[in-house]
């Protein structure tokens, strides 16, 4: 075992014992090198199988946000989420702890199941309106969360907003491309609903949806917020890989209104130029499109 090998061994050893008291009858030890900054462990004791992420201190409170983000959904008892176990700080690294969760086959239901599912996390909302009470993260993207009554306000201000911000900064959007997104700000109260607010998994690609042994839905890697869960079915869109069943399913339980397809490259933009900020141009093509179709 290299020298690197064993500091990381013993570093997990350290979380495991801090939390667990007890991590004799280790019989598994899997790395795994998750995103772009983060680096992950899962381990198999007697105890219970168990996944440790950490980051080298960079994007600080990044676990304890995920940590309070699975708890609020587990606390609505809608969808399955990983139990956090612990999350702290050692040698100089943030981490988080957490069941590792089995994984099976898919039951023949799994997508009517999962649109049902997350329907009904849909159906919690919040006195406060759009936002959270703590700052959290998209990937490496800081997410600001000030409650705002107004969905559509809230969407523009503290999600499109924020990235164009940071876009103009680093250069990766000209002025021409910033004036498009003003254009756009002042017709997107007429162009997407204000819905009272949803509680959204924030990050809901086929990435973060398992399948647990049961053969039914688990949700990993949240992003959570209040906001408009037409934002949400519009990320599934992004990457594909959801089946018509789970749209059906979700519809069936919580229907929106007409003409949401036309609105989802709308909703889009927003991850769209998280990608841009943080992996780089290749995505600006596909925002110039939707900007150009309603700039005009």
């Amino acid at each position: 075992m290299s020298q690197q090998s064993q500091e990381q061994y013993q570093f997990i050893e350290s979380i495991l014992r801090k939390h667990l008291g007890d991590v004799s009858g280790m019989e598994d030890f899997q790395f795994f090198y998750g995103g772009n900054f983060n680096l992950a462990v899962r381990v198999k004791l007697l105890a219970g199988e168990f996944f440790i992420k950490w980051n080298q201190g960079e994007h600080l409170g990044l676990f304890e946000a995920e940590a309070k983000n699975l708890g609020l959904i587990d606390s609505t008892k809608a969808i399955r989420v990983p139990q956090v176990l612990g999350v702290g700080s050692l040698e100089e690294k943030e981490y988080l702890m957490m069941e590792c969760l089995p994984t099976g086959e898919k039951k023949s239901d799994y997508w009517e199941d999962f649109g049902a599912k997350l329907a009904q996390l849909h159906k919690n909302t919040s006195a406060n309106g759009h936002g959270l009470d703590y700052t959290n993260y998209l990937g490496a993207a800081k997410q600001t969360n000030d409650w705002n009554p107004n969905g559509v306000q809230f969407f523009i201000e503290h999600r499109l907003k924020k990235q164009v911000d940071i876009a103009v900064y680093h250069r990766k959007i000209d002025a021409a491309t910033e004036e498009k997104f003003q254009v756009l700000f002042d017709k997107l109260p007429n162009l997407i609903p204000n819905e009272a607010s949803a509680l959204l998994h924030g990050d809901l690609w086929s990435g973060n949806a398992m399948i647990h042994a049961d053969g039914h839905i688990a949700l990993v890697d949240p992003s959570c917020y209040y906001g408009l869960r037409e934002a949400e079915l519009a990320f599934t869109t992004m990457f594909g890989g959801f089946d018509p069943a789970f749209y059906d399913a979700y519809h069936a339980i919580f229907p929106i209104e007409k003409g949401f397809h036309e609105r989802i490259p709308l909703y889009n933009l927003y991850p769209l130029m998280v990608h841009v900020n943080l992996f780089g141009e290749g995505y600006l093509p596909a925002v110039q499109k939707i900007l150009g179709d309603y700039s005009a």
